[in-house]
């Protein structure tokens, strides 16, 4: 290994010498030593006690830490990206059930024209044909004029509707529309 000796601003006499990027520093070789001459700033050493420590760095060490902390973030992006495309994928589908709600809403037979915000009851009559009425399941006097109760909605902005509730299901798996 060649000792490396570094003369600030300084020329060498003798010897070969090997240009660095800054023009005005040479690398110089005088009896197996090597001078540097130049910019103190450009020096490949330190010059002096006060320079900053230049460390040689071990490559594969640099290059498995960086391409680690590359495939921590890539990762963590790629989950944050997975969460959202499920959301948009849950927004979907609930836009998918209000527009099939819809559907079912607007081929029933309705007397009046629904305000937005409003809450409204869905009713199969007894020959199967779908009725949208004012009147809840609960406010009728006596008995209700339909065969069953299917749903209440509420008609959104959009005009699309939402179920606010709907009749129990059989199987006790909560609340459900009649698949109309």
């Amino acid at each position: 290994m060649k000792e490396v000796i570094a003369t600030p601003n300084h020329s060498a006499e003798h010897g070969s010498s090997r240009h660095s990027t800054n023009q005005s520093a040479t690398l110089s070789t005088i009896e197996g030593h090597e001078y540097y001459t130049g910019e103190a700033s450009f020096a490949p050493i330190a010059l002096h006690v006060g320079s900053p420590v230049i460390r040689p760095i071990d490559k594969g060490k640099m290059k498995s830490r960086s391409l680690e902390t590359a495939r921590e973030q890539a990762e963590q992006q790629m989950t944050l990206l997975r969460k959202q495309a499920d959301l948009l994928m849950q927004q979907a589908r609930k836009i998918e059930e209000r527009l099939k709600l819809a559907e079912e809403v607007y081929g029933s037979d309705m007397g009046f024209e629904p305000v937005v915000g409003q809450t409204y009851h869905l009713y199969i009559r007894k020959n199967g044909q779908r009725a949208l009425s004012m009147i809840g399941p609960d406010e009728w006097g006596g008995r209700s004029p339909f065969e069953a109760f299917a749903a209440s909605v509420r008609l959104l902005g959009d005009k699309t509707w939402e179920a606010v509730a709907a009749k129990s299901d059989p199987a006790g798996e909560g609340l459900q529309l009649i698949q109309l």
